[in-house]
């Protein structure tokens, strides 16, 4: 019983490398709304521009070739929020929600459908904007590194999704091939970043009102959550 399990998961997971986006995807960005409540009358509309040119800063510095970490790009991005509603922020509230930023939430849906896709014998692989060691921490902090073979970051080529050479670096250390490898993100810039590579692409639509960008490409599946991943991935 137990060979023919194993043949089985084989079967499952022949050639399917799993890559999932952490930030937004698996970790909750607004789960800064709470510590950022201390500070402004609308914390919602405070975290969705932080998180806006958080990804604005990544896209630009990865095409002027000015790459810093993920985290001074988060660090930046909240000082010009901050600035935007006229917020002074001195250097320890800067710090904590910092802080804060580098220990928020997973969703509730992640570690069941992890566990899940363990159980099939998937390989799954952490693919982040963030470094290794920050994404690490977010990870271990929320109880999934365990679930994961390697965090594979943008650190090492110095650039940002969706930069072409951040998907070429990730087939290189997961060694896997890009049409059996399926990127599960809830950013549609990542999802088409991964499509226009020529990888395999899930979008995980956390938001009800998101909109994919009309670029003439769409992911093999659009999910609510990622409970529903094990049964897509056993279709395709």
């Amino acid at each position: 019983m137990e060979a023919c399990t194993k043949r089985v998961r084989a079967d499952l997971t022949q050639m399917k490398t799993l890559a999932f986006d952490v930030y937004g995807t698996l970790i909750d960005t607004n789960g800064v709304t709470e510590a950022l409540a201390q500070h402004t009358s609308d914390p919602q509309s405070f975290a969705r521009l932080w998180r806006a040119k958080q990804l604005e800063y990544s896209f630009r510095r990865g095409l002027m070739k000015r790459y810093v970490s993920f985290a001074e790009c988060t660090r930046q991005a909240l000082i010009y929020t901050a600035g935007y509603y006229a917020i002074d922020l001195n250097d320890a509230e800067q710090d904590a929600l910092m802080d804060v930023y580098g220990k928020l939430p997973a969703f509730a849906d992640v570690a069941p459908a992890l566990a899940d896709l363990r159980t099939l014998g998937y390989p799954t692989f952490a693919f982040s904007n963030g470094t290794a060691a920050a994404v690490r921490t977010l990870l271990e902090q929320a109880d999934l590194a365990s679930y994961f073979r390697q965090i594979i970051s943008v650190e090492a080529v110095a650039s940002f999704k969706p930069d072409p050479a951040v998907y070429a670096h990730f087939l290189t250390q997961a060694g896997s091939q890009a049409e059996d490898t399926y990127l599960i993100s809830s950013n549609p810039f990542d999802v088409l970043g991964a499509l226009s590579f020529g990888m395999q692409a899930i979008w995980i639509k956390r938001d009800p009102k998101a909109i994919f960008d009309p670029w003439g490409m769409e992911p093999v599946a659009t999910l609510s959550d990622l409970t529903e991943l094990p049964r897509v991935l056993k279709e395709h």
